[in-house]
């Protein structure tokens, strides 16, 4: 069996166990969440996203990485979805264990809004060549990941003014006035961290998905 096909296969079978993981997850975390109306609120990029990837698989395939990186971002949506991110039990473990004032289970997620979107950006830029030079390219993905966090937190306002106290629970800011800068700097340090720990394995997975 030639390599390129078992290659090819291997990446079939990860996205088929990703694909299946991400619906049982959104499954459980569907059956009873906390609060109905916002685990629908949090788990709606990963509703949006998921029919999407399954559309775009064959005539935009991406890299294993990235696609590994949604499906990681995707479940810690879902997780905050069941809980609602003040009350997730991993974060009131953290939370407890190091003697914060808050569970920081919504810092996480906003960590992944960056990390994640700044290697999607960096994979569009790079593959359709409208940035070049690896600082510009970067700058770029920082500035995207930041756009986006900015954009939720817009989300986020406008959830508060149309459900008045029912938006308490998707905002998750827990009483924290600065909530809102924590979560962009969160989002902005995971779109830098992702940059610098992951741009040479994803350099490796794009040179071998051009070919």
């Amino acid at each position: 069996m030639p390599a390129a096909f078992k290659m090819k296969w291997s990446k079939h079978s990860l996205l088929l166990l990703l694909l299946g993981g991400t619906l049982a997850a959104l499954a459980l975390s569907g059956w009873r969440p906390y609060d109905r109306a916002t685990w629908l609120l949090e788990v709606a990029p990963v509703l949006i996203a998921l029919p999407v990837l399954i559309v775009t698989r064959r005539s935009y395939p991406l890299t294993t990485l990235l696609y590994v990186l949604i499906f990681l971002h995707a479940l810690v949506l879902i997780l905050g979805g069941a809980y609602t991110y003040a009350r997730v039990p991993l974060g009131a473990w953290v939370q407890q264990a190091f003697d914060l004032s808050r569970n920081p289970y919504d810092k996480l997620g906003h960590f992944m809004q960056g990390f994640v979107p700044a290697i999607i950006a960096r994979e569009i830029l790079i593959r359709g060549d409208y940035a070049r030079g690896r600082r510009m390219v970067a700058f770029l993905c920082v500035c995207i990941a930041l756009a986006i966090s900015a954009t939720y937190e817009l989300v986020e306002w406008w959830a508060a003014l149309a459900l008045g106290q029912g938006a308490e629970e998707f905002l998750g800011t827990q009483g924290d006035p600065w909530d809102t800068q924590s979560d962009m700097f969160c989002a902005g340090l995971g779109a830098v961290f992702a940059l610098i720990s992951l741009s040479a394995v994803h350099d490796r997975q794009l040179a071998a998905l051009s070919r």
